[in-house]
């Protein structure tokens, strides 16, 4: 495999996904790269695995190449596992996070603050059969929105081991605990047995 596109055009998830894969000789390229348009998936899955399935199935439909899409976000224990697949959409698509964060934080006050990020990833190559994989990424959710790196709801995730939000780690820490470079570590292998 020379090529892998990525089902995205979140700029923060391609990077991560560029950094965890550099050393794979694949050109990792985004949806923008390959398509001349815009492509609106409509996600109609009930877990991040089906959500993942449906955008890299679609794709590789459409250029005939290997393509990897995740699906990802936040479930909170005390919000019935919310805001879930809808991370995106939570409170509205054109919502900014600074409001949900602040929302959820605000949800929370005297309950259970357990919650994890979910990473669901889909490698679709044509003729094969979908290769599926889900990591986590246990934390809680902090009283306050804190750290400038990451996106989403990074800034009021907190994670026990490291003693701060997700937001506040380096690259380095977070592509050593995230629940998508967990799931990319486990990519990593399967792309590399197919070297």
């Amino acid at each position: 495999m020379k090529e892998l596109i990525v089902a995205s055009t979140n700029q923060g998830k391609l990077k991560e996904i560029r950094a965890m894969l550099k050393d794979i000789n694949i050109e990792v390229l985004s949806m923008k790269d390959v398509l001349n348009e815009e492509i609106d998936i409509e996600e109609t899955g009930t877990t991040f695995k089906e959500n993942a399935l449906i955008k890299a199935s679609t794709i590789a439909k459409i250029v005939n190449k290997p393509v990897l899409a995740d699906d990802s976000g936040l479930e909170v224990d005390a919000l019935d596992k919310q805001p879930g697949v809808y991370s995106a959409r939570f409170l509205g698509h054109d919502t900014s996070y600074d409001i949900k964060n602040q929302y959820i934080i605000d949800a929370l006050k005297d309950k259970d603050r357990t919650a994890r990020f979910v990473c669901a990833m889909a490698l679709v190559i044509p003729g094969q059969e979908p290769i599926i994989i889900e990591e986590t990424m246990e934390g809680l959710i902090n009283d306050k929105i804190e750290g400038e790196n990451g996106f989403g709801y990074d800034p009021i995730f907190y994670f026990p081991p490291c003693k701060m939000t997700s937001a506040m780690m380096s690259m380095e820490e977070k592509n050593k605990h995230s629940h998508r470079a967990k799931a990319l570590k486990k990519l990593y292998a399967i792309l590399k047995e197919m070297d």
